[in-house]
């Protein structure tokens, strides 16, 4: 039995373009802001709903909210590479991330991203 060669294998990533150190900067910078404000919001609506709390069954609502924003902010702010212009093409789309704080990528990351957006935008009108 033969090994296979390494150029015969292929990987994913090796059609992603590759990123700069200031295009990592960038990026980190703006996924790091879009995390935040996604987290002050959720911990905004927490106080409200705390502040709400009339009956036991309120407490489990509230603990139910913060699990499934734990879960959907986990799955969407995925800082691998390869996933960054899904994840900022969705950021973009919710407009949780503007064009502006995306200023200083190359163009080829800025056009999938839009992309991406785009699509996002549409499927949901």
């Amino acid at each position: 039995m033969s090994s296979p060669s390494v150029n015969q294998n292929t990987y994913p990533w090796q059609n992603e373009p590759t990123w700069s150190k200031s295009e990592k900067a960038i990026a980190r910078t703006a996924f790091d802001a879009a995390l935040k404000r996604e987290l002050q919001e959720v911990m905004q609506e927490a106080k409200q709903m705390a502040n709400e709390i009339k009956e036991p069954a309120d407490a489990w609502d509230l603990e139910h909210y913060l699990t499934e924003r734990r879960k959907e902010i986990n799955r969407k702010y995925d800082y691998r590479h390869s996933e960054l212009t899904h994840v900022f093409g969705r950021l973009l789309s919710e407009g949780r991330v503007s064009e502006e704080e995306l200023r200083g990528l190359g163009e080829d990351k800025l056009k999938p991203i839009r992309s991406f957006a785009k699509f996002l935008t549409e499927d949901v009108a």
